[in-house]
């Protein structure tokens, strides 16, 4: 009797094994390699990435691998291109996880637009800004920092609208 629910809980226990092996899962998570903590940073880096200092070692490690890229290319900056960095990373460090969001949903929405209406400033036009029926407004801080990352700039410091 012991062998016959030994040999039954191994049949359907192989079974279980079989069936869940050949589904895929649901979703697939991708993930990021760890991220060196503030500590970790070089001295080039951490001065670069100073306005993140505070909540460094809270972010997602997607995120910090993104402003290291953008730390590396730094140095290859022009002097005004890395002022308007600085200036982004300060008005980026002030937001609120809300704020930041809004923020990232315009820039995706902003990125399927065609490269004419992007260049033109017509996204502001397009609705772009405006909040869609998912959103609520955005305040006025979001805005500015919507504005600013997507409204091309020329290197003499005119906005293209």
């Amino acid at each position: 009797m012991a062998c016959r629910r030994l040999l039954g809980g191994l049949t359907f226990s192989l079974f279980l094994n079989i069936a869940t092996a050949a589904e895929p899962p649901a979703t697939a998570v991708i993930g990021t390699p760890p991220q060196p903590a503030w500590v970790q940073l070089s001295a080039q880096q951490k001065i670069i990435l100073a306005p993140l200092a505070k909540e460094w070692d809270s972010l997602e490690n997607i995120r910090k691998k993104k402003w290291l890229a953008i730390a590396e290319r730094y140095p290859a900056m022009k002097q005004d291109d890395q002022q308007r960095m600085q200036d982004r990373m300060r008005e980026w460090a002030g937001l609120s996880p809300l704020e930041r969001s809004k923020v990232r949903d315009t820039y995706k929405d902003f990125k399927q637009l065609p490269a004419e209406q992007k260049t033109s400033g017509q996204a502001k036009m397009a609705g772009l800004f405006e909040p869609a029926a998912r959103r609520t407004p955005a305040p006025p801080r979001v805005r500015q920092v919507i504005e600013a990352v997507v409204i091309p700039r020329h290197s003499s410091g005119r906005t293209e609208r």
